[in-house]
């Protein structure tokens, strides 16, 4: 069977190992560094900023299981931000957290949004990598020990012509994967 892209919410079942892995891993190199709770970032959107029209969460599928997901909501009205960018730990290395980030930036383009934000922490060497690749653009000093910073600012302007967009009611469709 070929991985599908699911569009759907963050509470749907299917998700929710990989809420549990994200969540561990938040609390696993943050601990509470940032003087919240470990977990606590997770808890801090409610699911329905991930909805259409203005938000998405989207699930990569192979044989039923969610293998990678991620999200976006609004963050300007030009502007949506990533969220959520996830891969099961076992299956990492195999391109599934960057086919995640494209098909949320298609998504993004059909839902009207002309650039993507996206922060993420400086113990996640591996979502840096992923970001630069991706053609974004750091909004700080890749010379500077990341630490310094602590969370790590992105933007990339998405390409935006009319035959990417489709009209609010096919915003949120599932899609096979390529």
């Amino acid at each position: 069977m070929a991985d599908q892209f699911v569009y759907t919410t963050p509470l749907d079942p299917r998700a929710q190992p990989l809420v549990e892995q994200l969540t561990w891993e938040y609390a696993t190199r943050y601990g509470s560094y940032f003087g919240d709770p470990p977990g606590a970032e997770m808890s801090r959107y409610p699911a329905a900023l991930f909805a259409p029209p203005d938000g998405n969460f989207v699930l990569l599928l192979r044989d039923g299981r969610a293998v990678a997901g991620g999200a976006f909501k609004r963050y300007d009205s030009h502007t949506a931000e990533l969220k959520r960018v996830w891969t099961d730990a076992a299956l990492r290395r195999q391109g599934l957290a960057r086919r995640i980030v494209e098909e949320l930036e298609q998504q993004a383009v059909r839902q009207g949004y002309d650039k993507i934000y996206l922060t993420t922490g400086f113990r996640q060497p591996e979502a840096k990598a992923l970001y630069l690749g991706a053609g974004y653009t750091a909004l700080f000093d890749l010379t500077v020990d990341p630490e310094t910073y602590g969370i790590l600012p992105f933007e990339k302007a998405l390409s935006v012509t009319p035959s990417r967009r489709a009209p609010p009611s096919e915003s949120h469709r599932s899609l096979d994967a390529a």
